[in-house]
C-alpha cells in the first residue's frame, strides 16, 4: 500500500466522545499521524461505554484506532505549556471543549498559534464559538433536536423520536474532517493560521436541504411522516410475507414505471407525475404494501432487481456481517490487537480510491501508552523531565 494522501500531517486530538475523535480518526485512516490527548485517570469517556471486554469498551477499538495516546491533565497549571510544546510539532488541533473551557485551559486558538503561527484548529462544539448559545453544553441528541431533525422524525400521531444512532456526532465528525482539509488547503495557500468553527447542529441543518426551503415556500414546518418521504411516493418500508422489512423508494419516474410493470398494476400508471402520486399517496402506498406482503423477501428482491428497481432489505448488524457484498468489498474487517491478545470486528475505512487506500495501521491504544515516546519525540523532553511531570501529576 502506498502512503496515504495525508502522510506528513500530524493531528493533535484534544477531544472526547464522538464527533471530534471521529474527525481525527478519519484523517488517520488516510495517512495522518494522530496523537490523542487524554486525562491521566479515566481517559476519553468513550473508553468506558458498554459492552466492556476486560473493562474496555468494545466500541473504543474503533474510535481509538490509528492513534497514539498521551495523558495530560488539562486542569493542571503546567498543562497548557506542555500542549503548546506538542503543538509546535503538529499541523492540526481537533478539540471539542466549550469555548470558555478552552480559554480557561489556555489552549484556545490564539493561545496555541503562539506556538505554531500557521496552526490549523478544528473546534467542534454544540453551538459554535459565536452567538448567544456559544457556551451552552450540548451533545448530539441536543443538537439533533435543535437543528430540527428530531422534530421531523417519527410517526405523525406519536411523539418525536431520535434516530437509531446519534447522527449529529457522525455527520459533524465527517464535516469536521472535511473542514480540516479545507483549512489545511487554505493554510498552504496563504501561510496563515486557520480556525474552523463547527457546531454540532450546523452540518445537520445543512444536510436537511428541504427543511428550511420548504418552510420558506409554504410558511409551514415539515411535520413527522413516519417512514414516508415528503417529496416522493411510493417511498417507505414494507413488510414481506416472511417477516422482513424492505426499503422500496420509487424516487424517479423511471423507477415508478418499472415498479408498476412488476406489480402488474397498469391502472396505477395514470399517476404519471410525482405531484399526482403524492396526491394519491394513500392508495399507492396501500397497493405497494399489499404487493410486497404477498411475497417472500428473496424471490421478491430477485424480481425487483431484474427489473432494475432500487430496493433492499433492512439489515441488522448480523445481516451486514454475513452479507456477500459487504464481505467482497471488505466493508467490515477484523482487526487484531496483538498486545491485548484479541481481535475486534469493525467497519473498514469508507470508499475505495485509485491512488491510495484507507488503512487501519494500529489498534486502539491503552490509556497513556505513548506518553513517554511522544513527549520525547515531539516535545523534545528528556526522560528526567517526563518523570518530573509524572511526579507532579501533569501527565
Amino acid at each position: 500500500m502506498t502512503d496515504g494522501p495525508l502522510s506528513g500531517v500530524r493531528v493533535l486530538d484534544v477531544s472526547t466522545i464522538l464527533a471530534g475523535p471521529l474527525a481525527s480518526s478519519l484523517l488517520g485512516e488516510f495517512g495522518a499521524e494522530v496523537i490523542k490527548v487524554e486525562h491521566p485517570d479515566e481517559g476519553d469517556p468513550a473508553r468506558h461505554y458498554p459492552p466492556l471486554e476486560d473493562g474496555v469498551s468494545a466500541g473504543w477499538a474503533m474510535l481509538g484506532r490509528n492513534k497514539r495516546s498521551v495523558t495530560i491533565d488539562l486542569h493542571h497549571p503546567d498543562a497548557a505549556g506542555l500542549v503548546g510544546r506538542l503543538v509546535t510539532a503538529a499541523d492540526v488541533v481537533v478539540t471539542n471543549f466549550r469555548p470558555a473551557t478552552l480559554r480557561r485551559f489556555r489552549i484556545d486558538f490564539d493561545d496555541l498559534r503562539a506556538y505554531r503561527p500557521d496552526l490549523v484548529m478544528v473546534h467542534v462544539s454544540a453551538y459554535g464559538r459565536t452567538g448567544p448559545y456559544a457556551d451552552r453544553p450540548g451533545f448530539a441528541r441536543v443538537a439533533e433536536a435543535f437543528a430540527g431533525l428530531t422534530y421531523r422524525t417519527g410517526d405523525p400521531d406519536r411523539p418525536p423520536v431520535f434516530a437509531g444512532y446519534p447522527v449529529a456526532d457522525g455527520v459533524t465528525g465527517i464535516y469536521a474532517a472535511f473542514a480540516a482539509l479545507l483549512a489545511l488547503r487554505q493554510r498552504d495557500r496563504t501561510g496563515q493560521a486557520q480556525l474552523a468553527d463547527i457546531p454540532l447542529y450546523e452540518p445537520l441543518l445543512r444536510m436537511m436541504e428541504d427543511f428550511i426551503a420548504d418552510y420558506g415556500a409554504t410558511g409551514e414546518s415539515r411535520e413527522r411522516q413516519g417512514n414516508r418521504n415528503p417529496h416522493i411516493s411510493p417511498n417507505n418500508l414494507y413488510l414481506t410475507r416472511d417477516g422482513h422489512w424492505l426499503a422500496l423508494p420509487a424516487s424517479t419516474e423511471q423507477m415508478w414505471r418499472r415498479l408498476v410493470k412488476v406489480m402488474d398494476a397498469a391502472d396505477l400508471a395514470v399517476h404519471d407525475s410525482m405531484t399526482a402520486r403524492l396526491e394519491h399517496r394513500e392508495e399507492i402506498e396501500a397497493r405497494v404494501a399489499a404487493f410486497v406482503a404477498a411475497h417472500d423477501l428473496e424471490p421478491l428482491m430477485s424480481r425487483l432487481l431484474d427489473a432494475g428497481i432500487a430496493a433492499g432489505p433492512v439489515n441488522s448488524a448480523a445481516d451486514i456481517c454475513a452479507d456477500p457484498h459487504i464481505r467482497a468489498r471488505g466493508s467490515v474487517v477484523e482487526v487484531a490487537d496483538e498486545g491485548g491478545g484479541r481481535s475486534y470486528l469493525m467497519q473498514a475505512p469508507a470508499g475505495r480510491f485509485s491512488g491510495f487506500d484507507g488503512s487501519i495501521n494500529r489498534p486502539a491504544p491503552v490509556l497513556g501508552e505513548h506518553t513517554t515516546e511522544v513527549l520525547r519525540e515531539l516535545a523534545g523532553l528528556p526522560d528526567s523531565e517526563i518523570d518530573d511531570l509524572r511526579r507532579r501529576s501533569v501527565v
